[in-house]
């Protein structure tokens, strides 16, 4: 994926820490950052199906989910599935679709199935959704509920390239190669069940249901992480240890993902937010005041 995304690494991990994991990603970042081509290089590496929905105030449920269309030649409705019915999605500024829009993905988010006139369908495994947001446009864009992002696994910025790497684009005018496939679907799919197996200890359990209940209890939050998102980081904390070569989790895997995993969850008071409060800051802060297990 570097060949495509270049001086990124740490996010890179990230997302791929967070795909092997069975989560969903949220990019918050400016246009031309290379969002849609990170989530296509993921997509040509594993072997996936890929497709990209640009969400705009007049996007409807069914232009995501899909619909039944009337065939004359048979006489019958045949549903005709809608681009969630993928294994990659690039949800591309998802917050400038309306709200009745924004859930029709709630169901697919948490139950991998949409729910189409009555049915259940259940979508491709493996399946990741990659939503993008611009964090500096804010007309006609519907910021995203709390019930929202609390189904993304992981929110991160993919930031600008560094001063080389975009020399040598301005420069050589590279184009995105064509990466070769490094893995399959199914591969993707028995290691997203392998995490299981990775063993957590109790102490590191408790250290963890420590970090998550302490955000619940900090004065500057009205609101802290829920059960999911404690949910969210164990997995991501799972798949750290696999990739590093360990099949248990060490509070440091815990400290490195707290961040990214747990700090979009926050919902700040408005006395915080006002006195501008930092999320990061104050999971780092949370961080630091929480002993390590022994």
């Amino acid at each position: 994926m570097e060949l495509a995304i270049r001086g990124k690494r740490a996010q890179l991990e990230l997302v791929l820490t967070c795909c092997a994991a069975g989560g969903h990603v949220l990019l918050e970042d400016i246009p031309g950052t290379g969002k849609t081509t990170l989530a296509r290089a993921l997509a040509q590496t594993m072997g996936c199906e890929f497709k990209r929905i640009q969400f705009t105030p007049d996007l409807l449920p069914g232009d995501i989910v899909g619909g039944s269309i009337f065939k004359p030649q048979t006489g019958r409705f045949l549903f005709r599935p809608g681009p969630v019915f993928t294994h990659i999605l690039i949800a591309d500024e998802i917050n400038r679709a309306s709200p009745r829009t924004q859930s029709a993905l709630l169901e697919a988010l948490a139950e991998q199935q949409v729910s189409v006139e009555g049915r259940t369908r259940k979508l491709k495994a493996p399946f990741l959704c990659i939503a993008t947001q611009n964090p500096v446009d804010l007309h006609g864009t519907y910021p995203l509920p709390e019930a929202s992002l609390d189904r993304f696994m992981v929110k991160l910025s993919l930031g600008y390239a560094p001063e080389e790497e975009e020399r040598n684009l301005v420069q050589k005018r590279m184009v995105p190669p064509e990466l070769p496939m490094v893995a399959t679907p199914e591969t993707l799919v028995a290691l997203q069940h392998h995490i299981e197996q990775v063993r957590m200890e109790d102490s590191v359990a408790s250290y963890l249901v420590q970090l998550i209940r302490s955000t619940r209890q900090h004065p500057s939050l009205r609101t802290g992480v829920s059960t999911r998102g404690a949910m969210h980081l164990g997995r991501m904390a799972r798949a750290r240890a696999l990739f590093q070569g360990r099949d248990f989790v060490i509070p440091d895997d815990v400290q490195q993902l707290a961040v990214p995993v747990l700090a979009h969850r926050l919902v700040l008071d408005t006395r915080a937010k006002y006195a501008g409060a930092d999320r990061v800051a104050l999971v780092n802060e949370l961080l630091k005041q929480l002993p390590l297990p022994r």
